[in-house]
């Protein structure tokens, strides 16, 4: 009983969440909508047993993708009434292919239902280990069967950081104006102090 409560619960959170992470004006709160929705469905992934795809929900999208996109959002210049005009000039265009991704979901499940479409059956070579956990299964699959795929990937990874950092790195130019602290530190007192003896009524010559 508590379980279909709960499940009807963060059901309800997630679709209540997505629909204003829509439909909310200001981008910020849009964001914090997001990371609801994403705290919600993983809650679901609880309730149905898949703890590690709770905790990627949680630790990934809500820790590192939308907190990423809450810190651009709140550091840029947005103009809401661009943003609004901007908004009802595609509505039209976002509403065609939200009918078109509608059809293909329907015709998916049309299909699947009429039995058009079969789905693969497990061969049991990757059968899970009695008495372990999620984690603990899909660990062993990651580095074992899929060791080589797994460590390609992060190659990939790496790759794309490195050239990512690449690209993006520029040589800084000291500009005009800029101090040089190490030549600060070097100076002797007798180059930064000169002592003078101007005669009177002749002033200081510079």
């Amino acid at each position: 009983m508590i379980q279909t409560l709960a499940f009807y619960l963060f059901a309800a959170m997630v679709i209540a969440s997505a629909a204003l992470t829509i439909l909310a004006r200001n981008p910020v709160h849009s964001v914090m909508w997001l990371i609801s929705s994403f705290f919600n469905a993983a809650g679901l992934m609880i309730i149905i047993g898949a703890e590690f795809i709770a905790m990627l929900l949680v630790i990934v999208y809500v820790g590192a993708v939308a907190v990423l996109f809450l810190f651009i959002v709140m550091m840029l210049n947005i103009d809401f009434a661009e943003l609004r005009a901007g908004f009802m000039k595609n509505f039209p265009v976002g509403i065609a292919i939200a009918l078109v991704l509608l059809a293909e979901l329907v015709l998916g499940i049309g299909a699947y239902r009429a039995g058009a479409l079969e789905l693969g059956v497990p061969d049991g070579s990757a059968a899970p280990i009695l008495g372990a956990s999620n984690i603990e299964n899909i660990g062993a699959l990651m580095y074992g069967r899929y060791l080589f795929l797994f460590e390609t990937a992060g190659l990939i990874l790496l790759v794309a950081m490195i050239g990512a950092i690449v690209l993006t790195h520029r040589e800084q130019r000291a500009p005009r104006g800029h101090q040089n602290i190490a030549k600060q530190i070097a100076r002797q007192p007798e180059d930064a102090i000169v002592n003078t003896k101007p005669e009177v009524g002749k002033g200081v010559q510079l």
